[in-house]
């Protein structure tokens, strides 16, 4: 073990993050040099690139995470398959920021999730709470020579959690103010936001799902007009909010669960998508498209109203993630949010796009570190936990 008690005792890490989010668009690579640990941690990005997968494979991905679609041959040979395709996103990375590969410390990956059942389940006589990302991390450290960090929801999850979301351990660290009411808004597959009350300490955090952000969206997109998402919002623009199928979407069950809650496409895929459909018969694909993107930010002011609002009023509300780029969306936001400033994060100088890849350098950063990285407050867990697991090369 002289490997990992050498990089346990580094007080700066050179590592790089992985993501690969619910709309399976690419792989975000982020290069980061990270000091400290905890509370005095300190971050430097240093590169950030997404590396597309090849043609046909979002589509092939998306048929098969389906309930009864995919098979067990094919996610076993899938979760390898990423673990090449994470293990190249390194090699570009590091390519880019012309670092040689032996310079990189540590691997922090996401992988790709197929299955997040976060509700706890009873079978032969135990409760049990799943969640499955590919990609295997044992792989990644082979390939590529680095010790990688993977698989971090299953040991908040094992200790009574959600395993969802991630990202508050980041925002905690990285994102609170001494002075202002923050909440950090990452609109990706999946809308999730997290709430720092000026001067927080970690047990003030919470941080949730609210609901989709651009997987409806995104699907609408493909369907209708053949492209993978709406450039700008200019399809949502044009069309027309309407309010009898907005209010339909918002009787979906999951707004009224009382948090510590997290979703995905179990909840907010291709069942959502057919009722949906279904629902709009008849109505102009540019007016169903509007009504969805205003389905987005809605729902998080609804989650805001309904479960923050009372205990905190915010005055900042800081989005990173694709639907920082949908200009309906963010007008949108601005709307119900009118007593706050609504700005990207790129404002207190963190970059959007590579957010949720520097989250998991972070938090493989800390694993190594030995540091809890989960927020009990946030995902429901009965106590901190190590996330992760540490595969040498």
């Amino acid at each position: 073990m002289n490997k990992l008690s050498r990089l346990q005792h580094k007080n700066t890490r050179l590592v790089a993050g992985l993501m690969s989010g619910t709309s399976v668009d690419g792989i975000d690579a982020a290069l980061v040099r990270i000091a400290g640990s905890g509370t005095s941690t300190l971050l430097k990005l240093l590169a950030f690139e997404t590396y597309p997968f090849p043609k046909g494979f979002r589509e092939f991905v998306l048929k098969n995470s389906l309930p009864g679609a995919g098979s067990v041959d094919l996610i076993a040979r899938l979760n390898i398959l990423y673990a090449h395709f994470f293990a190249d996103a390194v090699k570009a990375i590091a390519r880019k920021a012309h670092v040689p590969l032996t310079k990189i410390d540590l691997i922090g990956s996401h992988g790709q999730t197929v299955h997040h059942l976060p509700q706890p389940h009873r079978m032969f006589g135990k409760t049990v709470r799943a969640s499955l990302q590919i990609g295997d991390p044992s792989t990644i450290a082979q390939l590529t020579g680095i010790t990688t960090v993977g698989d971090f929801r299953t040991a908040d999850m094992a200790a009574g959690g959600q395993g969802a979301p991630l990202a508050p351990y980041f925002d905690f660290i990285v994102c609170r103010s001494k002075t202002k009411n923050r909440i950090l808004l990452n609109l990706g597959g999946i809308a999730n936001f997290t709430v720092l009350p000026k001067n927080c300490l970690a047990r003030d955090v919470v941080a949730f799902d609210t609901g989709p952000a651009n997987m409806v969206i995104d699907a609408l997109m493909m369907k209708f007009y053949g492209k993978p998402f709406d450039a700008g919002g200019t399809v949502a623009l044009r069309g027309t909010v309407l309010s009898s199928l907005l209010a339909w979407m918002m009787t979906h069950p999951f707004f009224k669960r009382r948090p510590p809650k997290s979703t995905g496409r179990e909840e907010f895929g291709a069942q959502f998508m057919n009722k949906l459909l279904k629902r709009a018969k008849g109505m102009k694909r540019a007016d169903i498209v509007a009504t969805t993107t205003e389905f987005t930010a809605y729902s998080v002011y609804d989650q805001y109203v309904r479960y923050v609002r009372s205990g905190m009023r915010v005055g900042e509300l800081l989005v990173s993630g694709g639907g920082v780029y949908n200009r309906a969306m963010m007008r949108s936001l601005k709307k119900y949010f009118a007593q706050a400033v609504v700005m990207p994060i790129e404002e207190i100088g963190i970059s959007s796009d590579a957010k949720e890849a520097m989250i998991f350098a972070l938090l493989a950063h800390e694993t190594i570190a030995e540091n809890p990285s989960n927020i009990p407050s946030v995902t429901g867990a009965r106590k901190p936990a190590v996330l992760g697991k540490i595969c040498l090369p």
